[in-house]
């Protein structure tokens, strides 16, 4: 079968060029997935602060559904484009259908969820500690039960996306995500505040929005999928269950799982800590703030590290070594470059982003959240050029099927490092504003190992690999 344009696009284009290329669409639209999850969270505090603080604490339990559906997700991408880099399209078809079978077992699984387990999840997420715990509770619930027994939405619109992107057709891929992120972004505030004729739902009308968004995307993924896609356009006769397959996209795809699942882990033992301060509401709802926030700066890094996955796995079923390499400086300075810019944001700026979850329910709320605030984003910032090179380096690994280098790092991060440096700050000085620092001690340890298993892996799988032929 003759290459594609596009595999032609991923072996042969200047790496300058390529990299741009495949990665900025799916960049900006990770962007304006970042803009949706803070307007949802701008409506939810301005409803009730008692709601943000609820979504804050349900926001762990739907980490781990995008945990499951992104990380298999990124298993079916990084194998899709081996597979294709070594000329194997029919296999290529055939991972795709094992890989809808993965992402739908997922999706049940969190409906489940959805239907039997939410009251006993907010009930251990939700301290006795916080003010108002009884309606944090209540409003917690209507909030997670919604996303998760519809959850469909969101699985089925990652793996479209994946498909898209191995084959580097990263422009549609980035349309499913506009698609999806404009109409949660629309659909916020009639279904909070009860807007055109819309009951007002308040946070379940935030969960039905999201909900809508995701079962958008997917719609229009396979839409593109099926038109404009044809290396790993589904078709019934493809299809066929294979063991090898589906251990092939686990392989990356669990520990990817695992890694973004454990940021789920620190969320809750995070929250768990800092609701024991006298100020626990305004602090739990800061470091949810952060997270909303540094999504703007992460999210269009995850997005260059999705086009580079697509351009190392390939390349690395290829054999292609000096693109590889090319990949990775390329990557490196663009992955950088934006993290250098979002640390300045967040140092010179700190005020200014605070102001926008200001409370008109609660100004005394909103002034202890602001104070606090800035102190957090400014330290908290300086973690950010270092993660530059591990979230380069950690989509090595993935691309190259070594999704357990970059499981290691985040476990080492997050829960052996960052956790344990959490509470002793707490011991040692007692105050809300020391315990910030444990993300640049842990961002500065996981560097470290992350450099040390890169030259394990270079040694190992890159070096014996021939050099590109002109």
């Amino acid at each position: 079968m003759q290459q594609s344009e596009r595999s032609r696009m991923l072996g042969e284009m200047p790496m300058n060029q390529l990299v741009p290329k495949v990665s900025v669409p799916i960049m900006v639209s990770m962007i304006v997935q970042a803009l949706y999850n803070v307007v949802d969270s701008i409506f939810v505090a301005r409803y009730n602060p008692n709601a943000l603080t609820a979504v804050s604490l349900a926001y762990p339990i739907q980490m781990l559904m995008i945990a499951l559906s992104t990380g298999m997700g990124v298993g079916i991408s990084s194998l899709l484009s081996r597979k294709l880099g070594a000329g194997l399209r029919a296999e290529a078809r055939r991972t795709a259908w094992n890989g809808l079978l993965i992402e739908a077992a997922g999706c049940c699984l969190f409906m489940l969820v959805g239907l039997f387990l939410t009251p006993t999840l907010l009930g251990a997420l939700v301290s006795h500690n916080l003010q108002n715990a009884a309606a944090i509770r209540e409003l917690g619930e209507s909030y997670l039960s919604t996303v998760t027994i519809f959850s469909q939405g969101i699985f089925m619109a990652i793996l479209f996306e994946r498909m898209l992107q191995a084959t580097g057709n990263t422009m549609n891929a980035m349309l499913t995500q506009l698609a999806g992120a404009l109409t949660n972004i629309a659909l916020d505030p009639v279904m909070i505040f009860g807007l055109l004729g819309c009951p007002a739902m308040g946070v379940r009308g935030a969960a039905v929005a999201t909900v809508i968004g995701q079962f958008v995307s997917t719609g229009l993924g396979f839409i593109l999928n099926q038109r404009k896609n044809p290396e790993l356009r589904l078709d019934r006769r493809d299809f066929a269950v294979d063991r090898a397959l589906i251990a092939g996209i686990m392989t990356v795809g669990l520990p990817s799982t695992v890694m973004q699942a454990i940021g789920s882990v620190m969320n809750v033992g995070l929250n768990g800590l800092l609701s024991g301060f006298a100020q626990g509401n305004a602090a739990v709802n800061v470091l949810n703030v952060y997270f909303k926030l540094q999504s703007f700066v992460f999210m269009p890094v995850f997005g260059l590290g999705s086009g580079m996955i697509a351009i190392v796995g390939y390349n690395f079923g290829a054999r292609n070594r000096q693109r590889i390499y090319d990949a990775i400086r390329v990557s490196l300075t663009w992955a950088a470059s934006i993290l250098l810019v979002g640390m300045l944001i967040f140092q010179l700026m700190p005020q200014a982003l605070m102001n926008i979850f200001d409370s008109e329910a609660e100004p005394e709320v909103a002034r202890q959240m602001r104070e606090m605030g800035v102190v957090a984003l400014r330290t908290i910032s300086w973690c950010f050029l270092p993660a530059a090179v591990g979230i380069t380096l950690s989509n090595v690994f993935q691309a190259v099927g070594r999704g357990i280098y970059s499981m290691i790092i985040s476990i080492c991060r997050q829960l052996l490092v960052l956790l344990p440096a959490a509470w002793l700050l707490k011991q040692l000085f007692g105050t809300v504003d020391a315990v910030w620092w444990c993300f640049v001690i842990a961002e500065a340890v996981s560097l470290v190992l992350c450099l040390l298993l890169y030259r394990e892996c270079d040694r190992k799988m890159l070096k014996p690999l021939k050099p590109q032929q002109s």
